[in-house]
């Protein structure tokens, strides 16, 4: 049996959540058992927007305040926003982080090779191995090169299940992101993604793109002998 978005149900997935979302919809929410996940989709490319949420202390982190900041504000609530973290530095991704920070005084993380592209000055620089927190839970920080130099993935692992990946645009349903423009890098992001995500978490792994679906390691694995073979 498979969900909506095609995957099958893992321990971490044995909820009504599928991470379909569209922009001006619904926010999908999932709830773990020591963080609430919210999704939205805005803007024209329907970019992401993550809304994390610690439960015991209720401060909150986002992942890429990519449009619409109205709307970001409306589903952060009044319990106000902590911490904004940005995956990478490309436009689409940022249209919004400058009048969110305004507007709730967060502080900014991003990759340290990407922080200086960024349209506010960027608090925390975090690299591989580094850890960002909300409230009493934690998230590693993952270097994912090749899409943009400083590109960052977020993991958290639920003591209750299993990891929960956010991968901005470097990793998708199907492929890692694009690498055809000046100064990307196929080779270095495929190298990336392998080493620092599929040899490190299992396939009950579920991630979270920049864009679209959400997806599990076990689904993607079997391809990515096909990815390397055809370039992107």
């Amino acid at each position: 049996m498979t969900d909506s978005a095609g995957i099958e149900p893992t321990d971490c997935a044995a909820d009504d959540y599928t991470g379909r979302v569209v922009p001006d919809g619904p926010v999908a929410v999932r709830e773990l058992r020591d963080l609430t996940i919210r999704k939205l989709a805005v803007s024209e490319m329907s970019n992401n927007v993550y809304l994390l949420t610690d439960r015991a202390t209720g401060r909150q982190l986002l992942i890429d305040a990519a449009d619409d900041a109205p709307r970001i504000l409306e589903v952060a609530g009044t319990g106000g926003l902590e911490t904004v973290v940005t995956t990478h530095q490309h436009w689409d991704h940022v249209r919004a982080l400058e009048a969110v920070v305004a507007a709730t005084g967060a502080r900014t993380v991003a990759g340290t090779a990407d922080a200086d592209d960024l349209p506010v000055p960027v608090d925390v620089r975090v690299g591989q191995g580094d850890v960002v927190r909300v409230g009493d839970s934690s998230l590693d920080v993952i270097h994912l090169r090749g899409h943009t130099p400083g590109s960052i993935a977020l993991a958290y692992e639920d003591p209750a299940g299993s990891t929960h990946l956010f991968t901005g645009d470097s990793l998708f349903p199907g492929g890692v992101g694009n690498t055809r423009n000046p100064g990307q890098s196929f080779a270095s992001l495929i190298a990336d993604v392998t080493t620092r995500v599929f040899d490190r978490y299992d396939d009950h792994t579920w991630f979270y793109p920049g864009h679209g679906d959400d997806s599990t390691l076990g689904a993607e694995r079997p391809h990515l002998d096909e990815w390397r073979a055809r370039g992107w």
